[in-house]
């Protein structure tokens, strides 16, 4: 059993939170030569912080009636959310891969409304590992040894989100960038033959948002260019109010792979397994520390 902890801070404007199922998404893309397992358990601390602006009205002249509010013309910067997020993970998998250990990452995600229901979003998330020691064989000797792993991830994402008051329906794109391969790096040499000197990959996946009673439901459809492969995954949370700052919020994921999404090493390319990647729960307390500030540790299992 994995331990994940995490700490972070997020500025930004209040008009554009951060959905809970995306949170610039982790990579999407997974080699075929990776299997699909996970166990995990995570803590992690974020706090938020806003800044908005907010129009005032005109004081009516002396000995005249009361002037009506001064209606201004709408403007960019008065609409766009910004979230910006710094954190660290003690342990770093997605969707049954570990990718590294004691990572330290920071993302970005701008907001543009376009319409009253449409906004156009982009983001990146860079992350990046501080300590992460890997077993590695030396096939001239044939002796095993702990190594420092090098890893790093650069995601950049653009996104169209359409809210539809019942429910949220949104297009992304994402390419993945790794800097020191997909396996991860020991002593500049890529781990797994390089992956097939697999720099980066490319993905696009529709998303719904939706709410069912108390509860809040969302999925995601992808696509992977790299693997020419399918990934589904859906997920619901429950949250619990049990003061004005403290909720509790338990929550279930899980994913599923098409297509060889994750096969084996040599299994023929033709196989087209398919089958579930991961299983998750979770249970999150947000403590909302002032109107603008919220600190949100959770602990996972997967």
């Amino acid at each position: 059993v994995s331990t994940q902890s995490t700490w972070g801070t997020v500025v930004g404007l209040p008009d554009q939170p951060p959905s809970p199922s995306s949170n610039l998404n982790r990579p999407n893309m997974k080699l075929k030569s990776m299997t699909s397992v996970i166990t995990k358990s995570a803590l992690v601390l974020a706090a938020c912080a806003s800044l908005n602006a907010v129009a005032g009205t005109a004081p009516a002249p002396s000995g005249k009636g009361v002037v009506p509010p001064v209606e201004e013309n709408g403007a960019l910067f008065d609409t766009i959310g910004a979230t910006l997020e710094v954190g660290y993970d003690s342990r770093y998998y997605f969707r049954g891969l570990w990718f590294a250990d004691n990572t330290a990452w920071t993302g970005l995600s701008i907001s543009i409304p376009l319409t009253e229901q449409l906004s156009l979003g982009f983001g990146a998330l860079y992350t990046s590992t501080i300590d992460t020691d890997t077993n590695v064989l030396d096939a001239a000797t044939g002796v095993t040894s702990s190594q420092s792993l090098e890893y790093r991830e650069l995601d950049l994402t653009a996104s169209l989100t359409y809210d539809a008051g019942f429910a949220k329906f949104g297009f992304v794109y994402t390419h993945y960038e790794f800097l020191d391969g997909f396996s991860g790096s020991v002593n500049d040499q890529r781990l797994n033959a390089g992956d097939l000197n697999n720099n980066g990959a490319d993905e696009v996946g529709v998303t719904v948002a939706l709410p069912i009673g108390p509860l809040n439901f969302y999925t995601g459809g992808f696509y992977d260019f790299t693997v020419h492969a399918y990934y589904l995954e859906a997920g619901l949370d429950f949250p619990i109010e049990i003061t004005s700052w403290l909720s509790l919020v338990p929550a279930v994921k899980a994913g599923y792979g098409f297509n060889d999404y994750y096969a084996g090493i040599g299994q023929a390319a033709n196989a087209h397994n398919d089958g579930f990647t991961n299983l998750g729960l979770s249970l999150s307390a947000p403590i909302k520390l002032t109107k603008s500030a919220t600190l949100t540790p959770y602990v996972a299992y997967n």
